[in-house]
């Protein structure tokens, strides 16, 4: 009865019974004898009809559990044994789908740890430096506190909120950048000036801590200028940072057929062999840099940068003991 519930096999069981009917009507004036068994064969080819109607209505229900049992979370199901017709078509096309809600799943839960991992570093990064505001506010309110000292304290304050503008100015960046709403405008500069305006932001610190900045450039290349620069600086204030003071940081730029090349290298301790597989990630900090007061990101948003630009970065240790940062911008894909 429930087979009957569908429309399509009622109407053609309808049509083919009328027809059976019809037949025999017609034989009946030709050959009596003939009625009975066209009846019996009109009612086989039914019987057949509807019988296979009854199996494939049953598989399709039963397909039809299956996918519903898919939408609500089940996992373990196995869809592969519809072969024939058109169920297996639509066997394929919703094994496709079940693949494809799994992988989008998958992405979902990782999105949603990577932002409760992002949002756990973010405020950790942010709570030290606000801890510090809070003590410093505190003493500035002392009354008896002397004017060098106050001044002392308001400079310090200053700095603190220097850093945390930082670190937001750069978070929003990155998000830009994982968004994909940037767009790199590519024009032509020479590697010169590329690179004195990349070190120009880094040029007085590295005087104050007596360190030798040495620059040396040659040809031209193609890139995005401004985010290019901000790159580039990034990793020059890394090595200035773990670079000695009276030490030396050296920028050369070069340039071949298929890419151009900036390498970035210093005078300091190097980059630990625990600390290179990650030196790029985001929120980072190795050893060496717990009491250089930076937040790890430095790096992580110039390998953002320079990969969008259909170039690479790495970094290693030079045979002198200095970190050694290589960029390479590729003229076209390969």
């Amino acid at each position: 009865m429930k087979l009957m519930r569908n429309s399509e096999i009622a109407v053609s069981t309808f049509i083919m019974s009328v027809i059976a009917v019809i037949a025999a009507g017609c034989v009946f004036f030709y050959d009596r004898k003939l009625v009975i068994p066209l009846l019996l064969l009109c009612a086989a080819f039914i019987a057949v009809f509807l019988i296979s109607s009854f199996w494939r209505y049953k598989r399709i229900t039963k397909l039809s559990n299956d996918i519903d049992r898919i939408l609500h979370g089940e996992e373990n199901i196995n869809i592969e044994n519809y072969t024939e017709g058109d169920i297996g078509v639509l066997r394929s096309e919703v094994y496709k789908m079940t693949i494809r809600l799994r992988e989008q799943k998958s992405g979902l839960l990782q999105d949603k740890v990577y932002l409760a991992d992002l949002l756990a570093d973010i405020s950790h990064q942010i709570r030290t430096p606000l801890t510090s505001i809070n003590i410093l506010v505190s003493m500035i309110s002392d009354p008896d506190m002397s004017e060098e000292k106050r001044e002392q304290t308001v400079h310090k304050l200053y700095g603190l909120l220097s850093r945390i503008d930082w670190l937001i100015t750069a978070l929003l960046k990155m998000s830009k950048l994982d968004a994909g709403t940037i767009r790199f405008h590519k024009e032509k500069v020479t590697m010169k000036e590329l690179l004195d305006k990349a070190c120009m932001p880094v040029r007085v610190p590295i005087e104050l801590r007596g360190q030798e900045l040495d620059i040396m450039a040659e040809g031209e290349l193609e890139c995005d200028v401004a985010w290019t620069c901000e790159a580039i600086g990034n990793i020059v204030k890394n090595c200035m940072e773990h670079t000695p003071d009276g030490g030396k940081i050296t920028v050369r730029g070069t340039k071949n057929p298929l890419y151009s090349e900036i390498v970035i290298t210093d005078s300091g301790s190097g980059i630990s062999s625990e600390d290179l597989p990650h030196i790029f990630e985001r929120f980072y900090k190795g050893r060496s840099s717990e009491d250089k007061g930076g937040f790890g990101i430095g790096l992580a948003l110039a390998r953002m940068i320079v990969t969008e630009q259909n170039g690479t970065i790495k970094a290693d240790n030079s045979s002198d003991g200095g970190a050694v940062f290589s960029i390479r911008l590729y003229e076209a894909t390969v």
